[in-house]
């Protein structure tokens, strides 16, 4: 969510812009207040109000070395920076309908792609955000930008409500370190508002347990799913492992 252009190559279509990573857009307002209760509402380094995504594609999942999905399923392509031998992408039980790609031209493109705007994407000391607390359990935020210092345990059901073009941009770890662990978390997008217009910054892993999330996770290491649902694309700086989570596009 910066106010910077994202370089020609990462531009696509409209129609691959709707199911891949968020496109560098709307403005926002820097904190958005919560229609169901207080939130510590002081600035803190972490991304502005503009927002700023991943090159568009069909990768749903993507990892640098491995990505292995057991009892699950995968409505899209999967891709590795890593190439055969050592990268890998391990079925077991899991049927993927899109392409795999290991090491290959479009996985690494796409995933170089993903680091740049992972950078781009990182906090900075100009960036001012709505600073959140707690588990997010039975809260409903409107569009914006809204960080944890730290590490993100949550639980429950958070409520995003706002219009189809309203952007939310989480950023978790803001401080530099900080993993994003979810169980029994899940995601409703309320009034309008579009899964594919919500992004996930992690500093570290994202672990998530019988949970239904939805947007883009940048993953500044490993992602785990287990169990439950994930509408979006999962890019992670380390390996994706997913276990019995049915992962579709965020459209």
């Amino acid at each position: 969510m910066y106010t910077r252009n994202l370089p020609t190559h990462l531009v696509r279509s409209p129609r691959s812009v709707a199911c891949g990573l968020l496109a560098l857009a709307t403005l926002l307002s820097a904190a958005c207040s919560d229609p169901t209760g207080p939130l510590n509402s002081s600035k803190h380094v972490s991304p502005s109000s503009a927002d700023v995504s991943a090159a568009p594609s069909n990768f749903l999942v993507l990892a640098n070395t491995a990505v292995t999905c057991t009892d699950g399923t995968i409505a899209g392509d999967v891709g590795t920076f890593v190439a055969a031998p050592t990268g890998s992408v391990t079925q077991t039980g899991c049927p993927i309908t899109g392409q795999r790609g290991v090491g290959d031209e479009a996985s690494a493109s796409a995933f170089n792609s993903f680091l740049s705007t992972y950078a781009a994407r990182a906090p900075k000391p100009e960036d001012v955000c709505t600073t959140l607390t707690g588990t997010l359990a039975a809260r409903t935020l409107s569009p914006g930008a809204y960080c944890f210092d730290a590490a993100a345990t949550v639980t429950g059901l958070l409520t995003l409500d706002g219009p189809s073009d309203g952007i939310w941009n989480f950023s978790i770890g803001t401080g530099g370190t900080g993993a994003f662990t979810g169980t029994g978390f899940s995601v409703a997008m309320a009034g309008g508002g579009q899964a594919c217009n919500v992004t996930w910054w992690v500093a570290q892993a994202v672990t998530m347990t019988d949970s239904n999330l939805v947007g883009t996770i940048l993953g500044g290491a490993g992602i785990t799913l287990t169990r439950g649902t994930f509408g979006g694309n999962a890019w992670a700086k380390a390996d994706a492992t997913i276990t019995g989570t049915a992962v579709t596009s965020c459209s």
